[in-house]
């Protein structure tokens, strides 16, 4: 497999500036917190520049009581000065150590809360895509996005970015007070940022790309389990195994490798900073000690530079340690952005109105529809359905059938034309007022891995156990049910795979029943069943779309024939429409067949 081009540096920024973008509203919510976590940092930064000044005193009192006159030392009594300077250091410490906690604490939890909404509101972002999105996003691949993508954002804008900054500040703060001390070694001591900022800049930039290559392999990796493990069945009776271990293996590799580089990336960006904090060390510490014996600085000025030396260094051995993890973080956190930028196609208008209590009278007026530019699945199809009319959608594959019944639910929207419901353009109508009055039971039965009382409830979130039983009776279901050993209360295997087929199809029907919905949809609601279980639910259907309006997309003509209307659609048109024995002649039988 080709790889992408690794992202430099200049195209890393922008793709940073996105994440930002999306996040400063997140992170604007938690301004008390990040505020009180500033705060308890600039405290903690104040007492380091602090902490290393008793212990000056004290040097300087010590050299200066064994006889040495030293320019600055305490005079007075020694014990007196070096108690105070003990005493003063432990508070130092301490409110440093309780800064520090405050510090991490406010930003830990504005973090997690950050976390935590960035992601549920793309789980909600990805509910509300279109269906021509899901059709061609992998599984895996969305998952990893939502869980450990939108994970890795934390470290950019808390466990690194915030610090980060706090870093910043303690080595700015301390380069001015050695400044002070004495100028010239403090410009030794900053010679060495700018080779340490050229070779974090070429670094991260490679970290960026190999990170973006590394989850995108993860997003591989994910995608081909998810497929596997939802698929086990075909695996197993096609013995396919040992192929998709080896395709696993290929990818779990490709992930490891990405990985690795990484590492080393930014273990390289650490030791080549520890090299330049040991240099710098070096210089000062040979400079510092002439100027000390020239009488430029005292001892214990001396202890204080260095101390700030290697505390000011220190940020930039963080700074070398974020610098990966910010340059991971930020591939992850473009792969999140471009998840929530997708924009839905398929959403209510500032204008759109709940629907009223429909009476199900469908009207189609010159539809288009098209997956793809120049390819239309519909060609200006018409089409009125008067309430409580039982209408079957024949035709062979591929000619709008299920598309057409899409559009009643607002799966999607046509890209030219109207659909009306009772008169209402079903884009003025909002999505939840209107696909509440809409039952759809589809071929595939997808039950979710939760007790069978759920399951039905899912048709309509608050019903009591009494319209669930209702519904279940109605489906059929209610005798197997509750001979289960936890009757209602049962759990079923993921995608309902511990029931067999009949039974998931009937538990569907319940969910749709329990709804009350005026207008059904049923695409190819039996097929695939076997004749007797067919017959059941079979009996299910016609209860539950008694008196209601009816959409049956179907193949089998035999159930085409116990509907009011046949409508016939071939290349995305309506090529015949009518009473079923004016429609279903030999020919046609035989075409679909």
């Amino acid at each position: 497999m080709s790889r992408e081009k690794p992202t430099t540096l200049r195209e890393a920024g922008p793709g940073l500036r996105r994440t930002a973008t999306h996040l400063r509203p997140y992170l604007r919510r938690e301004t008390p917190l990040v505020a009180g976590g500033m705060l308890a940092l600039f405290v903690e930064v104040l007492m380091r520049l602090a902490e290393p000044w008793p212990l000056k005193v004290v040097i300087d009192t010590v050299i200066a009581a064994s006889g040495t006159d030293v320019a600055g030392a305490a005079p007075g009594d020694v014990r007196a000065t070096l108690t105070i300077a003990a005493v003063a250091l432990l508070g130092v410490v301490l409110v440093r150590a309780v800064a520090a906690y405050l510090t991490t604490l406010a930003f830990a939890l504005a973090g997690n809360r950050l976390l935590t909404r960035v992601r549920a509101d793309a789980y909600a972002h990805l509910q509300r895509l279109p269906m021509a999105f899901h059709d061609t996003a992998r599984t895996g691949d969305l998952v990893q996005r939502v869980t450990g993508d939108v994970g890795r954002l934390k470290e950019v804008v808390v466990t690194a970015g915030l610090p980060l900054v706090g870093n910043i500040v303690t080595m700015l703060g301390m380069v001015v007070v050695v400044a002070f001390l004495d100028w010239p070694l403090a410009l030794l001591m900053v010679a060495v940022v700018p080779l340490f900022l050229l070779a974090g800049r070429e670094t991260s930039r490679s970290i960026h790309g190999v990170s973006k290559e590394q989850r995108k392999a993860e997003g591989e990796l994910a995608s081909l389990a998810t497929e596997t493990l939802s698929s086990m069945r075909v695996v197993h009776s096609y013995g396919l195994a040992d192929h998709l271990q080896g395709r696993f293996a290929q990818s779990n590799g490709r992930s490891l490798a990405e990985g690795v580089r990484t590492k080393r990336l930014s273990a390289r960006l650490e030791r080549s900073t520890d090299v330049l904090v040991g240099l710098a060390t070096a210089l000062v510490l040979y400079v510092g000690a002439q100027r000390v014996l020239a009488g430029m600085l005292t001892p214990g000025e001396l202890v204080v530079f260095l101390t700030y030396l290697k505390a000011t260094f220190k940020p930039m051995r963080d700074l070398a340690k974020y610098t990966g993890r910010i340059a991971a973080a930020a591939a992850s956190g473009e792969r999140v952005v471009d998840l929530l930028e997708v924009e839905p196609t398929v959403r209510d208008h500032p204008a759109a109105r709940t629907a009223p209590t429909l009476r199900g009278d469908l009207v189609l007026d010159d539809v288009w529809v098209s997956y793809t530019p120049d390819a239309p699945v519909l060609r200006g199809v018409s089409l009125r359905v008067t309430a409580g009319e039982r209408v079957a959608l024949v035709g062979t594959s591929g000619s709008g059938k299920s598309t057409l019944a899409s559009l009643l639910s607002r799966l999607r929207d046509p890209d030219a034309g109207a659909v009306r419901v009772d008169g209402h353009d079903l884009r003025d109508l909002t999505l939840e007022s209107l696909r509440s009055q809409v039952s759809v039971v589809l071929q595939e039965s997808v039950l979710f891995a939760t007790s069978i009382e759920e399951n039905i409830a899912h048709g309509r979130p608050g019903a009591t156990r009494e319209e669930i039983e209702e519904a279940a009776r109605i489906a059929g279901a209610h005798d197997f049910v509750e001979a289960l050993p936890h009757g209602y209360a049962t759990v079923v295997g993921e995608r309902g795979a511990t029931l067999s087929g009949g039974q998931r199809q009937r538990i569907a029907i319940a969910r749709a029943a329990v709804r009350r919905a005026p207008v059904v949809v049923l695409d190819e609601a039996l097929t695939g069943l076997d004749e007797g279980t067919e017959a059941e639910v079979l009996a299910a259907l016609e209860r539950l779309t008694a008196g209601r309006t009816t959409i049956v997309v179907t193949h089998d003509l035999a159930h085409a024939r116990d509907c009011d209307r046949v409508v016939w659609l071939e290349g995305g048109e309506v090529v015949a429409d009518g009473p079923p024995a004016a429609v279903l002649t030999p020919g046609a039988a035989r075409a679909v067949g």
